[in-house]
C-alpha cells in the first residue's frame, strides 16, 4: 500500500471513508479482494509472494492497512514480510497495540501500520516509533511521516475534503476519481525519500502509471453511520487500464 486517504466523523453519512492505493511491482503476483478461505473473517487481497496483504477489513468492522516506509538505507532481506502485520491486527486485534508494536517492530523493515482498536483508528510509525490515535478530521498516510507534506497526500486530501464538504450522496466513483490522478508534482516540491529524482518524479502522482511499477488497485471503504461497511476495490493492469471490479457488503454495528 502506498497512499491512503482517510475522513472520520466528517460526512453526515459515513463516520468512516478510506480511499486507498496499493502500488507495486506489475510482475508481483497477487490476488484481489476477497474472503480467505482458512481466514473467513478477513477481507483483503492477498500478496501471492509473501502470502500477507495491504488492506482489508474483518467481520467485526476492523481496519488495517499498511505502507512502506521509504528510506535510502538498505532493506533487510531476513525481515518478517510486512504484509503479515495487517493480517494479525485482523486476525487476532486484541494482539496488536502499541507495546507489542515496539517490542516486534525491529523485525521488519521500516513500515506505517494503520489499525482499529477499540473502533478508533491507530497509526504506528516503525522509523519513529510515534504510536498516535486518528482524531477526528482529514488524514494522509504514504510512505513516510502520518499527515506528511507531499504534495500528493496535501492534494488528495484537499480533494477528500472539497468531496465531502458538498455533503452530497456519496457514491465510491468519486472516490475513485481522486485516486486515479495521474499529475505529477514540480522538482521544488518533491521530497527526498532517498530513491533519487527520477524515482520522486514517478511517485510524486497519487496514481502511478509505469511500465514496471504502478498503482495496481484501489480500495474505498465507506462505513454508514447504520453500520453498514461497503467494501470496492478495482484493478489495474501496467497500462493503467481498470479490471476485475469488485463490491462487498457487511453489516457491523
Amino acid at each position: 500500500m502506498c497512499i491512503l486517504f482517510i475522513a472520520i466523523n466528517q460526512h453526515k453519512d459515513y463516520p468512516l471513508i478510506i480511499a486507498a492505493n496499493r502500488d507495486e511491482f506489475h510482475q508481483r503476483p497477487t490476488k484481489s479482494a476477497y474472503f480467505w478461505p482458512q481466514q473467513p473473517e478477513i477481507l483483503a487481497g492477498q500478496d501471492l509472494q509473501a502470502n500477507g496483504t495491504w488492506l482489508g477489513i474483518n467481520n467485526q468492522g476492523d481496519f488495517s492497512a499498511l505502507t512502506n516506509i521509504r528510506s535510502s538505507l538498505p532493506l533487510n532481506n531476513d525481515a518478517k514480510s510486512r504484509g503479515d502485520l495487517v493480517q494479525l491486527a485482523l486476525q487476532n486485534p486484541a494482539l496488536i497495540n502499541q507495546q507489542w508494536l515496539l517490542d516486534n517492530s525491529e523485525l521488519y523493515n521500516p513500515f506505517n501500520l494503520v489499525y482499529t482498536k477499540n473502533k478508533e483508528l491507530y497509526c504506528f510509525n516503525s522509523s519513529s516509533l510515534e504510536h498516535s490515535r486518528l482524531a477526528d478530521g482529514f488524514h494522509a498516510i504514504c510512505n513516510g511521516a502520518m499527515d506528511d507534506v507531499w504534495p500528493k497526500m496535501a492534494k488528495g486530501e484537499m480533494l477528500l475534503e472539497q468531496l465531502i464538504s458538498e455533503q452530497q450522496e456519496l457514491h465510491s466513483e468519486h472516490l475513485f476519481a481522486i485516486m486515479q490522478d495521474p499529475t505529477q508534482a514540480p522538482d521544488e516540491l518533491l521530497p527526498e525519500t532517498g530513491v533519487g529524482l527520477e524515482w520522486e518524479r514517478k511517485l510524486s502522482s497519487i496514481f502511478i502509471k509505469s511500465s514496471e511499477y504502478g498503482t495496481r488497485s484501489t480500495a474505498v471503504i465507506l462505513k454508514h453511520q447504520s453500520g453498514t461497511i461497503d467494501f470496492h476495490e478495482q484493478s489495474y493492469t501496467s497500462d493503467a487500464e481498470i479490471f476485475n471490479k469488485k463490491q462487498f457488503a457487511l453489516t457491523h454495528q
